[in-house]
């Protein structure tokens, strides 16, 4: 898949001289998430769950957290070797402010669960970094960290959380960021209330996990 928007991407026109060579370069490549209505779905490599369309960066498994009761499917999770990925889609409103308003209620229920969530400035904006008290499996205490992304399109806001060592190391968040940003999201033409979950489909070959206690 090529990551750009439809204008851009469907041009073939060889320019060819210099002229042509220097806007070439000085052309700034788009950077998502996107929204379909961006990119050539046909030119998509990645996994298709409905509503969000995603093509992982590197060695990363692709799971579902799936309500058992419901059978919903509830959100996407890549897992790499050092840490995981949650990638979740909601309907917003075209005016914007679908982050801003969910940033408060997440740092409540971080603080009921007695943790910290302490907003700082990163790649994608304004972004929450959470610390969550858990026990190991060996009923040893630790924190859970995560850093929680929320990106707001046309009529849709992804909420992107990155946890384990990537939540806190710029270097090993790199793949991580490159994959958020490869994200498309099909928001779809129903009429959906601000902050409704878009669904997700399950693929035969994903594997269904439990979903997490955090938010």
């Amino acid at each position: 898949m090529r990551f750009g928007r439809k204008s851009a991407s469907s041009s073939s026109t060889d320019l060819g001289d210099e002229d042509a060579a220097d806007g070439a370069t000085a052309a700034e490549e788009p950077v998502g998430p996107f929204d379909e209505s961006e990119v050539d779905l046909e030119e998509f490599a990645g996994v298709d769950l409905g509503s969000l369309l995603v093509a992982p960066v590197g060695a990363m498994e692709m799971q579902l957290q799936v309500d058992e009761d419901s059978g919903q499917v509830m959100a996407a999770v890549l897992v790499g070797e050092n840490g995981a990925l949650e990638l979740r889609a909601f309907a917003a409103s075209r005016g914007g402010g679908a982050w801003d308003e969910l940033r408060p209620r997440i740092a409540a229920e971080m603080a009921r669960q007695g943790g910290t969530c302490d907003e700082r400035q990163g790649s994608f904006g304004t972004e929450l970094l959470c610390l969550v008290p858990v026990r190991t499996p060996a009923g040893e205490p630790a924190t859970q960290t995560s850093r929680i992304i929320g990106y707001q399109g046309p009529t849709w806001l992804l909420r992107a959380t990155l946890m384990g060592p990537p939540a806190q190391d710029d270097g090993l968040a790199a793949p991580w960021e490159e994959t958020i940003r490869r994200v498309v999201v099909r928001r779809g033409t129903g009429a959906m209330p601000p902050g409704a979950p878009l669904p997700l489909t399950l693929p035969a070959e994903a594997r269904r996990v439990e979903p997490p206690s955090q938010v």
